[in-house]
């Protein structure tokens, strides 16, 4: 591009800042947000206020990690789990099987304050959260325990904690008609329909050879639709690179347009697709993500993955932007971690309450860094 042509288009932009400057409203707020996506330098952050180790712990218990947190659609409060004490106590061996405590919460999103409590005993690794509009509460547990009979299923919880229906075969990991292999989240259309992401081991796939040989050994990467009742419909993705595939289909959400966004942790974007697995359209800005929530047209992304070797120059955090264009227009910093140089350590799940505050749940990578298995960013 000329110099002259450089200068115009440079003197335009300006015009348009000032221009747009003078409106505090969103289409303002994403005309005129500048800054660096990678690192998320001059970005405003939207949740300045940090909160670490939110929510009450019942006593004698210690927070384990988690991936997953949600906002219930009828009382605007927090649901989340934390995996019965994994990766905070000092044993590799702990799971929700062989610590078979409550995982799953709710919390008065004032207060942190524990309003219900349950499902003890079912689940081996809970992973995606997902409450539906009538307040049901899906989880998917994506590990199987060594006897094989929990494990690589999706249930669904009444708001009191009553188990009301479990999709796949308990501890029988595959690509069969009622099996699954790793089940990330799931997540329930307007209609009723029932999407869940399956296959996490994708992402480690970082050759073609590598994802030959995950595919000939039957790993998943797919996207399954169920009926309201549970019955299967349809499936579509594999491992791979190519649009309509991923490696490891994480998390999902559902914009204001019914699409279904889809976070493929491993290529490093978001995949959009109608409900019959149409693929629409990519998002490339967000980083290595693990969770994602859409509120108000606005996608809220965290990005728990990026690291010196596995996305350099990447920082962790909370990535938003418009559901319309691929633009990042808001940042919310990750807790610094040394080993991870100029990049930090931020949670895997994220939510977005009715005030604008943000809830992360802190995974593997973050956990120590947060103190605690969840984190509340409020507004000022």
């Amino acid at each position: 591009m000329s110099s002259s042509s450089v200068l115009t288009s440079t003197l335009f932009a300006s015009i348009l800042v000032l221009l747009n400057g003078c409106s505090p409203d969103s289409d303002t707020a994403r005309t005129t947000a500048t800054g660096n996506p990678i690192t998320g330098e001059g970005l405003p952050n939207p949740a300045p206020m940090v909160t670490a180790n939110w929510g009450k712990l019942p006593s004698g218990r210690m927070w384990g990690s988690s991936a997953g947190i949600e906002i219930d659609p009828i009382d605007g409060n927090i649901w989340a789990y934390e995996r019965c004490g994994a990766g905070a106590l000092a044993d590799d061996r702990i799971s929700c099987d062989s610590n078979p405590v409550d995982p799953i919460f709710k919390f008065d999103r004032n207060t942190g304050e524990v309003l219900a409590n349950f499902g003890g005993g079912i689940m081996v690794t809970p992973h995606g959260i997902h409450v539906d509009r009538e307040g049901n509460v899906w989880v998917t547990d994506f590990a199987g325990n060594e006897g094989r009979t929990k494990g690589h299923q999706v249930h669904k919880f009444s708001p009191d904690g009553k188990l009301l229906m479990s999709l796949g075969t308990a501890g029988q990991p595959g690509s069969g008609p009622n099996q699954f292999n790793q089940p990330n989240d799931v997540i329930v259309a307007p209609d009723g329909s029932i999407f869940v992401s399956d296959g996490h081991s994708g992402q480690g796939m970082t050759s073609n050879e590598a994802m030959e040989k995950g595919l000939a050994s039957g790993a998943t990467a797919r996207i399954i639709k169920f009926s309201p009742d549970g019955t299967r419909l349809m499936e579509w993705g594999k491992i791979g690179v190519r649009h309509g595939e991923f490696r490891t289909p994480h998390a999902m959400a559902f914009d204001s347009k019914d699409r279904l966004w889809v976070v493929d942790r491993g290529n490093h974007r978001i995949e959009i697709f109608d409900q019959q697995g149409t693929y629409l359209e990519s998002r490339y800005l967000y980083g290595r993500i693990s969770g994602i929530f859409i509120k108000d047209d606005m996608v809220y992304a965290i990005d728990s993955e990026s690291s010196p070797t596995g996305h350099v120059n990447w920082r962790n955090g909370i990535r938003v932007g418009h559901i319309d264009e691929d633009r990042i227009t808001a940042f919310i910093p990750p807790f610094e971690r040394e080993d991870r140089v100029y990049q930090g350590a931020a949670g895997e799940g994220v939510a977005v309450d009715a005030d604008g505050n943000v809830y992360a749940a802190e995974g593997p990578n973050s956990l120590m860094w947060a103190g605690g298995a969840f984190t509340k960013y409020s507004v000022r």
